[in-house]
């Protein structure tokens, strides 16, 4: 909110929470129920079908705009994004139900909305173009200028001006009773057109998808408009603003108020001196070229909507299933199909730490292809292809997330050295620090523990330091000790056991491939934790469960405003805080195929740079 809150700052809907859309129910009901009655007006039938178009339209934009500024191609401001600004801006789509009412009242008050417009008239398109150009600019530039003012400013106009580095979506959040006078003032074309009976669906329409076009524009975060054209129409810097000159107004403050046209600037002395050089410095900025990669990949089909890249609310929150994304499935199929035939990782988020610069790439493929044996070719070739690019690009650690690192895949990324043995970049599959982070999870004074699932090279590093640390590790079956007295290559009597009793023990250690079922003969209040990179199924309401191996963040970590899969906010997986530990100690060696680190090397190097281990864990 604004510092000082003015009158009628919140929107009147906001009790009604996620039920906000049932206010619209009645005219979208009564339209639809119109054409079955074969009452077609072209105006009041495509409103809705208008809005869930303007809903698509600002969710791809902002998908563009953090693509763009994570890649840091022409990115116009540094400074990252934070948790609280997400969750400010999450009422983006109240604009778009107050649109839906003011068209919905236009029918119902002008005769001419309702008496089946004409899909285009160009006298009213140009009609359209000058009272823009005209009373529309003027009058907002004036406005803008006193939303300024110390009074207006602190009750109103200052929530939007809360974030610095814009996203489209930032474009839309403001109090309740400021977008109602903006919209009273782009509602003169439309008026206009309607009392001079020159409006034609593609006016009116076409005018609100041009407001939101610019307005998106102006909030994006990264400049694209070429240098070119402005040399070849000089005249052009009066009549269109830039992603840049907008952006100056909102690290400056007091300059460039024009709503879309910077004329009204130049004519009242208010262009910010420094608007050329910015644009052109913004155009000259290269591509990102960062430290360390965190390699990961999506897990369900409805990952996508959760990355940082898809929406904001989803992504700023734990990945949860939603049932609302079912209905959404076209999009998903197309998605997923995009996904399938794009054979490159893409840029899903960057960070910094200790001015060290750390990107997320993406395998556009999900965890079912990683399970079929059919995949591992194609699946390598794109992560061989990401670990070239890195390579190239000078990046001093890559990381392997999820099952990126898988040992029926790439055994923990030994393929790739085997193939490229004079690779720069260090290849880190965090086995160590996830290990270090299990063994710290587990509370002390415990003599004994269940390890259950399938055994791995995490695993193993636990199974090795519990016997060192005189706690039992215990199995169900005897191949299962067997395997792991091997895979250790020793044959202690005592750290190791089958177990007995083996629902008794309350610490549980859990991976992949086990019976979730077991789960439900377990003590009351069992602990499970688990080493594997997905998390149990959660079966027991009166038992504990930690995350999958994660650590909490330095409170120095710049632009982190989304969470990993399921970890909750300011959480990192244990493979992704690796490779940041890797190149903050700056270890010239790779972590890879059977190769571990002291679990306590590495996690006395990670709680020195800041990282912590999670809160405790609670129940389901």
């Amino acid at each position: 909110m604004a510092t000082k809150p003015g009158i009628l700052s919140d929107w009147p809907w906001k009790p009604l929470g996620s039920f906000k859309y049932l206010i619209l129910v009645p005219w979208v009901s009564h339209s639809l129920y119109s054409v079955t009655c074969s009452e077609r007006d072209p105006y009041y039938f495509l409103i809705f079908p208008f809005l869930l178009v303007r809903i698509l339209h600002i969710l791809i934009w902002n998908s563009v705009s953090r693509y763009q500024t994570a890649k840091g191609t022409n990115r116009i401001v540094d400074k990252g994004l934070e948790f609280d600004q997400v969750d400010r801006e999450s009422n983006w789509d109240d604009q778009i139900l107050l649109s839906g009412l003011v068209l919905y009242l236009i029918y119902m008050l002008f005769p001419e909305a309702s008496g089946h417009l004409p899909y285009w008239r160009t006298n009213g398109i140009v009609l359209t173009a000058l009272l823009h150009a005209g009373p529309v600019e003027f009058l907002y530039y004036w406005l803008h200028r006193a939303l300024h003012h110390h009074f207006l400013y602190s009750r109103y106009h200052s929530h939007h001006h809360s974030s610095i580095v814009t996203e489209p979506i930032t474009s839309v959040i403001h109090p309740f009773s400021e977008l109602v006078s903006y919209f009273t003032i782009f509602l003169i074309p439309i008026v206009t057109l309607l009392s001079t009976r020159t409006a034609s669906i593609a006016s009116v329409f076409g005018y609100m998808f041009y407001i939101d076009f610019m307005n998106y524009i102006g909030h994006c975060n990264f400049e694209f408009f070429p240098e070119k054209l402005f040399a070849l129409f000089p005249w052009l810097k009066y009549f269109c603003y830039t992603p840049s000159f907008h952006s100056l107004h909102h690290t400056k403050f007091r300059t460039n108020y024009s709503l879309f046209l910077p004329i009204y600037d130049y004519m009242y002395g208010t262009v910010d001196e420094s608007t050329d050089e910015t644009f052109e410095a913004c155009l000259k900025r290269p591509k990102d070229s960062p430290d360390v990669v965190y390699l990961t990949h999506l897990t369900t089909s409805d990952s996508i909507y959760h990355l940082p890249l898809g929406f904001a609310s989803l992504a700023s929150n734990p990945q949860t299933s939603k049932w609302y994304l079912r209905l959404m499935w076209p999009f998903t199929f197309v998605l997923n199909l995009m996904a399938w035939i794009y054979g490159h990782t893409f840029v899903s988020e960057r960070n910094t730490l200790e001015k060290l610069n750390f990107q997320s790439w993406v395998v556009p493929r999900f965890t079912k292809q990683y399970l079929s044996k059919r995949q591992r070719k194609r699946l390598n070739k794109i992560i061989e292809g990401a670990i070239l690019e890195a390579d190239s690009s000078g990046v001093k650690v890559l990381s392997l997330g999820l099952l990126n690192q898988k040992e029926e895949l790439n055994a923990h990324g030994e393929l790739y050295i085997q193939k490229f043995p004079k690779l720069k970049v260090k290849i880190v599959d965090g086995s160590s620090l996830a290990a270090a982070i299990v063994v710290n999870s587990i509370p002390k004074g415990t003599s004994q523990v269940l390890l259950r699932g399938n055994f791995d090279k995490v695993s193993f590093s636990i199974a090795k330091y519990l016997c060192e640390a005189n706690v039992q590790v215990t199995t169900l079956y005897q191949e299962e000790l067997t395997k792991l007295l091997l895979g250790l290559n020793t044959n202690p009597k005592e750290s190791f056991a089958l177990s007995t009793a083996s629902y008794e023990k309350k610490i549980w250690l859990v991976g992949d491939g086990w019976n979730e079922d077991e789960q439900m003969k377990a003590l009351e209040g069992s602990l499970f934790i688990p080493f594997s990179q997905f998390p149990p199924k959660k079966k027991r309401k009166d038992c504990f469960y930690h995350y999958t191996p994660a650590m909490r963040v330095p409170p120095s970590i710049k632009n982190m405003y989304s969470c990993e899969n399921w970890l909750p906010r300011k959480a990192m997986s244990a493979w992704r805080i690796a490779g940041i530990v890797h190149a903050l100690e700056g270890w010239n060696v790779h972590e890879y195929g059977s190769t571990t680190f002291s679990l306590h090397k590495i996690w006395d190097a990670a709680i020195h740079h800041g990282f912590q281990p999670l809160d405790t864990p609670c129940t389901n």
